[in-house]
C-alpha cells in the first residue's frame, strides 16, 4: 500500500466517523492526531539518542496517520463552517 493509498483510506473511515455523528468524529480526531503525534515524537527521540533498526517508513506512516485525522477534521469544519448540530442541543 503506498503512502496516499494509507491517506486515502484513513480519510474515508474518518469521514465516515464524521457522517455517522458530528460529535465523535470530531473527538475521534482531536484524539487520535494528539496520540499519534505524541507517539511519532517521542519515537524520533528515542530515536535520536539510541538508534535502532526501525526503517525511515514507519516514521513516515506515523505522520500520516497523524495529518489524516487532522485534514479530515479541518475538511469538516470548513464544510460545517463551525456550525455543529451538536453544539444547538
Amino acid at each position: 500500500m503506498t503512502y496516499l493509498q494509507g491517506f486515502l483510506l484513513q480519510v474515508i473511515l474518518y469521514s465516515l466517523l464524521w457522517i455517522y455523528d458530528e460529535y465523535v468524529g470530531l473527538l475521534m480526531c482531536i484524539i487520535m492526531t494528539s496520540i499519534v503525534f505524541g507517539l511519532t515524537l517521542f519515537a524520533y527521540v528515542v530515536e535520536l539518542i539510541e538508534k535502532s533498526k526501525v526503517p525511515k517508513s514507519f516514521f513516515k506512516w506515523m505522520l500520516i496517520s497523524a495529518v489524516a485525522p487532522l485534514f479530515t477534521l479541518l475538511l469538516f469544519s470548513v464544510l460545517f463552517q463551525g456550525d455543529f448540530n451538536w453544539m444547538k442541543e
